[in-house]
């Protein structure tokens, strides 16, 4: 356990959250982390409560943005800053369970890959689980995931010692600049394998993109056309794939395990 983890965690009005989400790093099994929080101009209380933990726990690094420039570009920043060679990255209102690192980096190692990403399952604001679990397929490529629109950053891990860090660095765009990078990654090559064991939880929060389902298809059908140049027919196939997977997951995913 001596390949330390960079935890990259962008933060902006996080207050109502990111005390439980730091302290499921906290419990991480596997103590070798540094966990780097970029903070994107906030206005609450959310630097005071990193403050009080960074006091006392010096793997945790806050760092502050000059002007509010989005996710993206606080993930970027806190990929320069890391010093692992594993980046593992954890929004500031999701949550992992205790042995995420250790199981996640024992699967890597054993798989000899680079990228991955665990399952995970849906909470609400309140923390609620919602009964709704996603689970990875055993490996994705980039068409795999245009398609299949699986990966979820709370479960995504890289290993910088084989994947370079460079396609880690996400497009400066407002929306869907994670899945962006997850397709940077997988264009260049390396497959993303799945972890199939729930290891995380995801916060679907009233304000998140997700949550709105019309500003998600939009958000998707940018990345397709916008970012990704698709031609028009395969960014309708891919959509269709989207919209049908969007409403079927759960039932394709148990399929896709038999």
């Amino acid at each position: 356990m001596g390949d330390k983890v960079s935890v990259i965690t962008p933060t902006y009005n996080s207050s109502k959250y990111i005390r439980e989400t730091i302290i499921s790093v906290q419990a991480q099994t596997y103590t070798d982390w540094e966990m780097i929080i970029v903070d994107d101009c906030s206005t609450d209380d959310t630097c005071k409560i990193i403050d009080e933990f960074q006091d006392g726990d010096s793997r945790i690094k806050l760092f502050h943005q000059n002007r509010n420039s989005g996710a993206g570009a606080a993930r970027t920043r806190a990929l320069h800053e890391s010093k692992g060679r594993y980046i593992a990255y954890l929004d500031a209102d999701d949550i992992w369970l205790a042995r995420k690192l250790e199981k996640q980096i024992s699967f890597m190692t054993e798989k000899h890959c680079g990228f991955s990403c665990t399952s995970y399952e849906v909470i609400n604001n309140e923390g609620e689980r919602l009964n709704k679990e996603i689970h990875m397929l055993p490996e994705s490529d980039y068409v795999g995931f245009l398609t299949h629109n699986l990966l979820q950053t709370v479960g995504i891990m890289a290993d910088v010692s084989i994947v370079d860090k460079k396609y880690l660095e996400m497009p400066n765009i407002r929306r869907r600049q994670d899945a962006a990078t997850w397709l940077q990654v997988l264009k260049a090559g390396y497959k993303c394998y799945g972890v199939d064991e729930v290891l995380a939880q995801y916060r679907r929060t009233n304000s998140s993109l997700s949550s709105n389902k019309l500003m998600a298809a939009r958000g998707v059908w940018t990345l397709y056309r916008d970012i990704e140049k698709l031609s028009l027919p395969f960014s309708c196939y891919c959509f269709a794939r989207y919209a049908f997977l969007a409403v079927w997951k759960r039932t394709y995913t148990k399929k896709e395990k038999r």
